[in-house]
């Protein structure tokens, strides 16, 4: 019989039987998991699979038909003897030799009297007997034949078991075989048999934790057929592979720089570096060690292929030339998407470019948010991008002659990360430079060697050209420096720090209007700056009658409002809608399905805006976008609406158009007044260009001295405040401005009463 030993490690169990110590069995009970047991209990199974036996469920008692064929074979003779059971086996597993009979009868006989010591009858001993023999011959019949040879037969069992199953374990293991068993909640349960935890041993490995939710063995197993279905995905495997930046000595740029037939010698590998270089180490003489990096390799004829800001997405063309289907599960899909590869010239790079796209894509498997179209989508961009620049990176049919990818900004996508995983994992030096640290590179890899540097400076272009090259001197970047930390977070604002804007309408008492009115943006109730963008707390209010019924107050009150800033609208209706607009026989060009298309505006004859800033055309087309995202006029996206707002809006005056250029956002707004005196009519034209240049960040106040109603019901919903402020005034006659004083007036005897105080 063979004596049982406590496994030091769990790897020990495959030790063949002669090299053990005291060459011993192990029988022992997992009850905690870390990735070493993970690891064990699959290669394990698979052990159990081809040489032992697996159990799932437990051990069944032998049925009724079992039962009779035992009877019919062995007769109903029973005797508590060891020589009776040795001979009984003989004839009921006959492909065991002599030595295994006489260990299994020897277990058996040894159960069976520790039963006796414990009052069970003959009757009983009998059934436990028959019960032991029955399962050894429809349980373990094929392992019997190999107990104690050099490669110990091996059972799994999954879960907790019983007496009888105890016994039958406890004759296997006493005989030459090795047993696990897998209990995922614990001891307890398997104490109530085994009450002094004589018969196994408890594994104590490092840092075991409960088991995973779900896990069991048809899961280890379902694994393993999946991993094995994995392998005809690849192929034939490359015969050579990636050593991603082991060989560097973290210098970043001069790593990219080492010729690759010094990086390393072993013909099994190509070596490539993978690098992200965040920050700036010195401002004044960055450009020029770009450009000095560009120049060597260049000199060096390594394939070079620059981005700058971000990948162009994959055109219409593009994705048309990629072969592709409808598809149920990713393995087709990967299998079928990666004969799109098969037309590459080299086959032995072939073979690595393979390798690399199931790699990448199996590993956003397990991402629950990736579905199967998505995940598609994804390996079509790398098809994409990677026939894109395939010949400017692999023009050279020598692997070892690692070609070089930079990536100028970081990625701003997923799409684009995963892309530069999958470069990284050819023969490609994939660096990737940040200078900026206020923009985010979203790529994380395990492979990725990350320099940091805590100086920032924003570069948008890779250079290339020395003659577009500008380089800062120390002096300019100390300057810049300065002005950070002046200008930031500290409530200070230099001159258009910002070129993104949202306005916020307040809601304001009719006094304030005429008090916030002349403060810079920046004083006002909820003004914030967040990253590059600034919250603009602004006025949008339709004041209606006349305070007091005072006509002469009435017109001081909005001479005060009257600033260098001001426009004013005084002949009403302000838009004719049968006026001349160049853009109305343009206006549905310019949106399509609700967005406008900027390129087309900007590139048409009939576009007025080119004079003025790039960032501020964008800035009113971006405004536009949003008037026309937020329903608010009458007839958006009913009656064709849509297209007379961008007419309106893009043929306004420009008297407008200046005030808009002139805006800092964080100083004095633009204003708008409009004086409704009468009945004319109002036109929606002129709700959208009030509505649009709230949205610019105007302060617009209606002055409607007879309370009638103007552009609110063109509205969908109430966007301006309307302050009721005294008695309603009908044909008042605008005065001319310039000749009413905004002084207060004090009656003479006050005023010589006051020189006299």
């Amino acid at each position: 019989m063979f004596r049982r030993i406590k496994a030091n490690q769990l790897n020990d169990i495959f030790r063949p039987l002669e090299s053990r110590n005291g060459q011993g069995i192990y029988f022992c009970r997992i009850n905690g998991y870390n990735n070493e047991v993970a690891e064990f209990i699959r290669k394990y199974y698979e052990a159990a699979v081809k040489e032992g036996v697996v159990i799932e469920g437990g051990i069944p008692n032998p049925d009724e038909k079992g039962i009779m064929y035992y009877n019919e074979t062995m007769g109903t003779r029973f005797f508590m003897e060891q020589q009776f059971i040795t001979e009984s086996l003989k004839r009921w597993l006959p492909r065991m030799n002599q030595y295994q009979r006489e260990c299994v009868a020897s277990g058996i006989y040894n159960e069976l009297s520790e039963m006796r010591k414990k009052g069970k009858n003959d009757n009983i001993l009998k059934n436990a007997y028959i019960k032991i023999m029955c399962g050894l011959y429809y349980k373990f019949e094929r392992i019997t034949n190999r107990l104690g040879t050099s490669n110990l037969p091996k059972i799994l069992y999954e879960g907790y078991v019983n007496n009888y199953e105890m016994m039958l374990l406890s004759v296997l293991a006493s005989a030459g075989c090795d047993i696990v068993l897998l209990q995922y909640n614990g001891d307890a349960q398997y104490l109530k048999t085994d009450k002094n935890a004589e018969k196994s041993d408890n594994y104590m490995g490092a840092g075991l934790q409960s088991f995973p939710q779900g896990y069991s063995l048809k899961s280890v197993r379902e694994d393993i057929q999946k991993n094995v279905s994995r392998q005809r995905l690849y192929g034939t495997k490359p015969d050579i592979e990636n050593c991603t930046n082991a060989w560097i000595e973290g210098k970043g740029l001069a790593d990219i720089l080492t010729p690759t037939d010094r990086r390393g010698t072993d013909g099994r590998f190509f070596y490539n570096c993978f690098i992200r270089i965040s920050g700036v180490e010195d401002k004044s003489h960055y450009i020029s060690e770009l450009f000095q990096l560009y120049g060597e390799l260049k000199n060096s004829k390594r394939n070079l292929v620059i981005i700058d800001n971000e990948i162009p997405r994959p055109t219409p063309d593009e994705i048309a030339k990629v072969n592709k289907g409808n598809y149920n599960n990713i393995d087709s899909m990967l299998m079928d998407l990666a004969k799109n590869f098969n037309k590459l010239p080299n086959v032995r790079l072939q073979k690595i470019i393979i390798k690399s796209f199931m790699d990448t894509m199996l590993s956003l498997e397990n991402n629950n948010t990736a579905n199967l179209n998505k995940l598609k989508n994804k390996a079509v961009y790398l098809i994409c991008w990677l026939n894109r620049y395939y010949s400017q990176l692999f023009s050279n049919s020598k692997i070892t002659n690692v070609a070089c990818f930079i990536d100028m900004g970081g990625c701003k996508d997923d799409n684009e990360a995963l892309f530069l995983q999958f470069l990284a994992r050819l023969p490609v030096d994939v660096l990737i430079l940040r200078p900026n640290l206020n923009r985010e590179c979203c790529l994380k890899d395990e492979l990725l060697y990350e320099i940091h540097f805590d100086n920032s400076l924003n570069v948008d272009k890779f250079p290339t050209d020395n003659t577009a090259i500008r380089v800062g001197t120390v002096a300019y970047h100390a300057e810049r420096e300065l002005d950070t930390l002046m200008y930031q977070d500290s409530g200070m604002y230099r001159d258009r720090q910002y070129s993104k804007a949202v306005s916020l309408t307040l809601e304001t008492m009719y006094e304030e209007i005429d008090i916030l009115w002349k403060e810079e943006l920046k004083f006002r109730p909820n003004f914030a700056t967040v990253g590059d963008t600034v919250t603009m707390p602004v006025i949008f209010a339709k004041i209606c009658g006349v305070k007091d019924g005072n006509v002469d107050n009435y017109w001081v009150t909005i001479k005060r409002l009257i600033t260098e800033e001001c426009y004013i609208i005084s002949n009403v209706p302000f838009i004719n809608p049968r006026g001349d607009n160049p853009m109305k026989a343009v206006a549905a060009e310019c949106l399509k399905n609700g967005k406008l298309q900027k390129q087309k505006i900007k590139s048409n004859p009939n576009y007025k805006y080119g004079f003025l800033q790039l960032d501020t055309q964008d800035y009113i087309l971006d405004k536009l976008q949003m008037l026309i995202d937020s329903n608010i006029i009458q007839g958006t996206f009913e009656n064709g609406m849509e297209y007379n707002i961008v007419a309106v809006i893009l043929n306004m005056r420009r008297e407008i158009l200046r005030l808009i250029q002139n805006f800092d956002f964080t100083k004095k707004n633009p204003k708008l007044i409009y004086l409704y005196m009468n009945e004319n009519t109002v036109t929606i034209e002129d709700a959208i260009i009030t509505a649009f240049l709230n949205l610019i960040g105007f302060d617009v106040v209606f002055f409607v001295p007879t309370g009638y109603q103007c552009v609110e019901k063109f509205y969908k919903r109430p966007i301006l405040s309307e302050h009721q402020c005294g008695e309603y005034r009908y044909d008042l006659r605008l005065p001319d401005f310039r000749k009413i004083s905004t002084k207060e007036h004090i009656p003479w005897h006050k005023r010589l009463f006051k020189r006299g105080q």
